[in-house]
């Protein structure tokens, strides 16, 4: 099986695509307080999208095999969520954390990314553990080049998780991107070097760690569409799409309010 890599003009696209999903995280941000329900959330995004950007919700129906039609435009991931919270009645309080997911389809490609936000302030541990993911996401981009290989991601982002006392979901992964919401490669965030696709200039996929303050073991609620941490402990996830260009990489979702890299990561680095 072979991977498709993306051509000048998809690249393009692509970007775009990105920079508007990365825009609906700028939007939404100063809305996200307490006492807001995460329906209202995923309301303004669908409005934003498709009357603002004019780009597709690219969650809303989306069917994978096994699943019934996902029912919201955004996935909202609050406390010991580890992905997939569909938007409902639930309001934030004080001290959440909260992923924000985004996906849009724009000239027929999608952008991908999502954010931790705070609702209030944070605990100590909430806070360690967010920036901490934040780092894991980065840790995994920092190896992306042509000729690395994907157990080289994982690998990096496995050893930072588990080296500050954290584990790494294994269930979910990050992946291939492009025409489709989601192509060949899986992406895992753990693994061991050398192991795993090689990685070529043109792929696009994204990175998107799943990090939990206590054990990896997740279980499925009833909707079929929410993952939650088995111990009720905290989850946290960042997320980017990444393009491997000839020399490293290149982060397609980036707009404005895009958070910086850390100071071990530089971009671009293209």
């Amino acid at each position: 099986m072979s991977i498709a890599t993306k051509s000048p003009e998809d690249i393009v696209k692509m970007r775009v695509a990105g920079r508007l999903a990365s825009e609906v995280l700028d939007f939404i941000g100063p809305h996200i307080k307490a006492g807001m329900a995460t329906d209202e959330i995923d309301r303004l995004c669908h409005d934003y999208m498709v009357n603002v950007q004019q780009t597709v919700p690219a969650p809303l129906n989306y069917a994978p095999p096994g699943y019934s039609p996902y029912p919201k435009s955004i996935c909202t991931s609050v406390n010991h969520v580890v992905c997939h919270g569909v938007p409902g009645e639930r309001k934030l309080k004080t001290g959440d954390i909260v992923n924000i997911d985004i996906t849009v389809i724009k000239d027929g490609f999608h952008g991908d990314t999502s954010r931790m936000f705070y609702v209030g302030p944070p605990s100590v541990q909430a806070r360690r553990l967010c920036e901490m993911t934040y780092e894991c996401m980065w840790h995994g981009i920092a190896m992306v080049k042509p000729g690395a290989r994907l157990g080289d991601v994982g690998h990096a982002i496995q050893t930072y998780a588990e080296s500050n006392g954290f584990s790494v979901v294994r269930e979910f992964c990050g992946h291939g991107i492009g025409r489709k919401f989601h192509e060949e490669p899986q992406v895992l965030h753990y693994g061991r070097p050398g192991t795993g696709w090689v990685l070529e200039a043109g792929m696009t996929f994204t990175i998107e760690p799943m990090i939990n303050a206590g054990r990896a073991d997740i279980r499925a609620l009833a909707d079929g569409w929410t993952i939650v941490t088995k111990d009720h402990s905290l989850s946290a996830q960042w997320e980017h799409t990444v393009l491997v260009t000839d020399r490293g990489y290149e982060i397609m979702t980036v707009s404005a309010g895009t958070p910086a890299p850390p100071a071990f990561a530089a971009l671009p680095h293209a």
